[in-house]
């Protein structure tokens, strides 16, 4: 790998916790956006969410998350700053490394631990080299540099920064990186006035579809409702932790997040917080859909349910992301991973990338050689699908695709 920093007075200083950085220093490198007292693009690299996730204990040690989050120093000026965990296991990527480190270890190696640039449990794409303006090229080269000297220097398998942006990946890809493609399903606001004018844009037969959904989700025999900020309380969290419970010990066999992250985000993240709850005839919430809001984009992260009903999954997931967006004037929203059943409610495939360095000269060039056929069949998969969607010819949306 060539060297990629080309300003050696950098200093790479590693962090055990968040709290050893004050959270204006972080956050003046990962969300310089929200100077102006907007919102992050997104909330996941900012200090108030990784924090929480070290205060509940959802990370950190005997979890197989153990932070050593990165700092680049010029001087005394932080510059650049990147969320970083050795991992023992492969497990709330969401980016599957699975058969590497089988293979690796059938060949006698140690995969684990490794190195991983990334927000936990989190499959949202966003900013993972976290650069002040007026540093970039030379913050993440830094960061880079770092991350691997510290992977080297501790005889690790390699490093891997998952769900980076297409423009880190190729920036990363030139620094000696293998750039690896996946994909989500994401649904895309073209300035819709309202969820009618979004269904205008659908074919006949999938615009009779999702009415028909929505009119059975709406009948469930009690009331919807979308809460964030102030509008949310305790109890709503006592709720969604059943229903958090539920679906992670079903997908997971475990849940990743500890309940009192969900005292956390009451406590300093509710405004970031969209939370579409489904409320039975006395009020009980029966089930939810919990997302995070961007800048121009909301994140669907989790449902669940104690009571089953027809298409509430997929108005409290979907449809009811669409209709905040659309208030909201998001660009988009991103409907976390897998599912191919999302294709048919207007949530199109999209492109998400990671980065890696694997330490072992020859188990590198053969995750090379996996990761061009796996892009070419990503390219091909994309491709199908979008063909697939449930636009109408010739409107701006599948013109677009």
């Amino acid at each position: 790998m060539t060297n990629p920093s080309s300003a050696p007075e950098i200093e790479i200083r590693t962090l055990s916790s968040l709290h050893d950085l004050p959270a204006a220093d972080w956050d003046a490198c990962a969300c310089p956006e929200a100077a102006d007292g907007g919102p992050p693009l997104d909330p996941f690299t900012t200090w108030r969410f990784l924090a929480a996730l070290e205060d509940s204990g959802s990370v950190g040690p005997r979890t197989g998350w153990e932070p050593h989050h990165l700092a680049a120093y010029r001087g005394e000026e932080l510059i650049a700053v990147a969320p970083l965990y050795a991992k023992s296991h492969s497990q709330g990527e969401y980016i599957f490394d699975f058969n590497w480190a089988h293979a690796y270890e059938n060949a006698g190696g140690d995969y684990y631990p490794k190195l991983q640039i990334a927000v936990p449990f989190t499959p949202a794409t966003g900013r993972r080299f976290l650069v002040k303006p007026g540093h970039e090229a030379e913050g993440m080269a830094a960061l880079v540099q770092g991350a691997v000297q510290l992977a080297a220097n501790n005889g690790l398998s390699g490093v891997h920064a998952t769900f980076c942006t297409e423009a880190e990946a190729l920036a990363g890809e030139r620094m000696g990186l293998m750039r690896r493609s996946s994909s989500q399903f994401h649904w895309l606001n073209e300035g819709y006035a309202d969820f009618d004018a979004f269904l205008a844009t659908l074919s006949s037969r999938k615009r009779k579809n999702i009415r028909k959904e929505r009119a059975q989700a709406q009948a469930f025999g009690g009331t919807i409702v979308a809460l964030t900020g102030d509008d949310l309380r305790p109890e709503h969290w006592d709720a969604f932790w059943r229903f958090y419970q539920d679906t992670g010990s079903r997908k997971w066999g475990s849940p990743y997040l500890t309940r009192a992250f969900f005292d956390q985000l009451q406590e300093s993240l509710r405004d970031d917080v969209l939370l579409a709850l489904a409320l039975n005839g006395d009020g009980t919430p029966i089930a939810g859909a919990l997302n995070f809001i961007g800048r121009e984009t909301l994140f669907g992260r989790y449902w669940g349910c104690t009571e089953h009903h027809p298409c509430l999954h997929f108005e409290l997931c979907y449809y009811q992301a669409i209709d905040f967006a659309i208030a909201r004037r998001l660009a988009r929203v991103e409907a976390g991973a897998q599912g191919e059943h999302k294709l048919a409610r207007g949530y199109l495939p999209s492109y998400t990338h990671s980065l890696h360095w694997v330490a072992d000269p020859g188990f590198r060039k053969a995750i090379q050689s996996f990761l061009d056929a796996e892009a070419r069949a990503v390219d091909e998969d994309i491709e199908v699908l979008t063909a697939y969607g449930p636009f109408r010819r010739g409107t701006h949306q599948e013109e677009q695709e």
